[in-house]
């Protein structure tokens, strides 16, 4: 497999991992204008920027053990990843998978920054028949 194969195809998106989701919705809808794409209750609120999404999630949808803003790039797959990550230094925290959504590989980077890799899920056969 090449580099190109496992290079990030864009950046996905980008959390806050938030205390109270819905007063920082609060906040980044009215001093931001920033507009609402997806919501999933309180645990994850995600907004459209220009091609990328910004998101304020609950600490049980983010990346185990983070605060602070958390990078999410899509990848086409996972194959081969935690031996690239830890042999560039870095560490697999873990992997969740959120199924018709896809799957997240959380990892932290050898400064301990914690960064994902979103995949998303494979397109199946009933959804794309007419």
């Amino acid at each position: 497999m090449s580099t190109e194969d496992i290079a990030p195809q864009r950046l996905q998106n980008v959390y806050v991992v938030a205390r109270h989701p819905a007063e920082l919705h609060a906040f980044y809808a009215s001093a931001l204008g920033l507009k609402l794409k997806f919501r999933d209750n309180d645990r994850w609120i995600q907004y459209g920027v220009g091609g990328t999404g910004v998101a304020l999630a609950c600490a049980e949808e983010a990346a185990p053990a983070t605060s602070g803003v958390v990078m999410v790039f899509e990848v086409s797959d996972f194959a081969g990843a935690q031996e690239r990550i830890t042999g560039a230094g870095g560490q697999v925290i873990g992997t969740r998978d959120m199924g018709s959504h896809g799957a997240v590989m959380s990892l932290r980077d050898p400064e301990g920054n914690v960064v994902q890799l979103f995949r998303r899920a494979p397109v199946s056969a009933a959804a794309t028949a007419p």
